[in-house]
């Protein structure tokens, strides 16, 4: 697949499975050697683990939506920048539900291999968006900055 391609696969895959919770849509997206990479160590999870990510992540963020601002791509490699929103509705890492809503942005690295993503890292700015939505605290805030 060229390029373009790789870019639409994954742009479709977040609108059309992440945005939308349809993990039954995940075998057109994902291959089943499908792997997480965290803090640069690979995790594979295969189809089970990216369909248990999604919908641990959508029962956190049930109204989850994400937009797609802008994408580079070379070879097989697609870097998609993107904008999620959705309200805190369920406990996730030991935080309680604040019922606000959560704007977060992140950059996703995937790649692609004949016609499905087998490779999936990244990071995210969740920090701020946690604090601005009182799902986590400063324990100690300097004076003048509560």
């Amino acid at each position: 697949m060229s390029a373009e391609e790789n870019k639409l696969l994954v742009r479709r895959y977040y609108e059309e499975v992440v945005s939308t919770g349809n993990v039954d849509a995940l075998p057109q997206f994902i291959a089943p050697e499908y792997a997480e990479v965290h803090n640069n160590r690979r995790h594979p999870v295969g189809l089970e683990g990216a369909k248990e990510h999604i919908l641990g992540v959508r029962t956190t963020y049930a109204d989850l939506r994400i937009t797609v601002e802008r994408q580079i791509a070379e070879g097989e490699w697609v870097v998609t920048c993107v904008t999620a929103r959705g309200t805190h509705e369920g406990v996730w890492l030991g935080m309680r539900p604040t019922g606000k809503t959560l704007e977060m942005t992140a950059v996703n690295v995937d790649r692609v291999v004949d016609g499905r993503i087998v490779e999936h890292g990244g990071a995210a700015n969740l920090l701020e968006p946690l604090l601005e939505i009182g799902a986590i605290k400063a324990t100690d805030p300097i004076e003048g900055e509560r």
